[in-house]
């Protein structure tokens, strides 16, 4: 890139350990303009609370300053207490997400990175919410997006997010499968830069439905749109039972692991690579990224939390605009 990244980074809910991630976020070098979209007082009080020295600035589009935090504006509803929600805060965190999504839109940021939000609170504060991820595709109006975490090369991408285990025979549609795969490859390409990305796909039954004998998605879903998409040149693996799936010998040959529904994916992942992972949202107009764990209401303020994850998301989405860019 010619000229520096810019980012916006959203804090979450602010009674969780959001707050303590800018804060510890201002303290390192990066190589990058950096804008924070939260309430400047609670990232003042955060920092007293924490014993750290922090000076805020208005966002200017200035290269980030260790020490510093260039600061968008917007102002909590409640007074936040850490480790006690506050239902008054939900539309607050609703309105950085806003804010930073649109200025993502605007082309004034290139990639948002955001914190852990609580979604029950959300959803207590009489908001439909199911997540960043269904909250970035309506926000921007973006048909299909897919959520993926990695962990270094590991990579993982999902069919289904936030949905009852129950229902999710019924949304592994053929049009829905094929869409997501089409992103996935698309991103991999674009956002990653593999020039034929191998993607490794799970069956949904145990065994990939034993020929039949274990479920019939795969025979009447799964399998005819991985054979479809080959046919386009697609580099496509499966479907395997995903009890194998995520075995050295076969991860060793593919670039990601598409599952077909959170749980069967994301524990192995998690696993892994936990507290480095990184969640990232494809097929958006813009880049983002995500910490990979949640909002750790016991260790607000406390000074023991570990920014690992959010370090990981801060350089990958660099690295992807950086990749996009070239």
């Amino acid at each position: 890139m010619s000229q520096q990244a810019t980012l916006v980074f959203t804090p979450g809910e602010p009674a969780g350990i959001g707050p303590d991630l800018a804060v510890l976020l201002a303290q390192q070098p990066l190589d990058c303009k950096l804008a924070v979209v939260a309430d400047p007082e609670l990232l003042q009080n955060r920092a007293q609370q924490l014993n750290i020295k922090l000076t805020l600035t208005d966002w200017e589009q200035q290269t980030h300053t260790q020490g510093r935090l260039a600061v968008v504006p917007i102002r909590l509803d409640a007074a936040a207490v850490c480790g006690n929600l506050n239902a008054a805060n939900a539309g607050y965190v609703l309105k950085t997400l806003e804010r930073a999504s649109d200025g993502c839109m605007g082309e004034e940021f290139n990639a948002l990175v955001t914190g852990p939000v609580q979604k029950s609170l959300i959803n207590d504060a009489g908001i439909a919410f199911t997540g960043h991820t269904e909250f970035l595709a309506e926000r921007t109006q973006t048909p299909q997006v897919v959520m993926m975490l990695t962990a270094g090369d590991f990579r993982v991408a999902l069919v289904t997010t936030h949905i009852a285990v129950s229902d999710i025979s019924r949304h592994i549609t053929a049009k829905r499968l094929e869409a997501v795969i089409r992103v996935l490859h698309a991103d991999l390409r674009q956002k990653f830069g593999i020039a034929q990305p191998r993607i490794l796909v799970c069956g949904l039954n145990p065994h990939a439905g034993e020929g039949g004998h274990l479920g019939h998605e795969e025979i009447d879903t799964i399998i005819p749109v991985l054979e479809s998409l080959r046919s386009e040149g697609l580099n496509l693996i499966g479907p395997l039972p995903a009890d194998t799936a995520f075995t050295p010998k076969q991860l060793a040959h593919v670039d990601t692991v598409l599952a077909m529904y959170h749980d069967q994916g994301l524990p192995v992942l998690k696993h892994a690579g936990f507290g480095r992972a990184v969640n990232i949202t494809l097929g958006l107009p813009f880049i983002r990224t995500s910490v990979d764990h949640g909002t750790a209401l016991d260790l607000a303020g406390s000074g023991s939390i570990d920014p690992g994850s959010l370090k990981a998301a801060i350089d990958t989405a660099l690295q992807m605009v950086k990749t996009s860019t070239t």
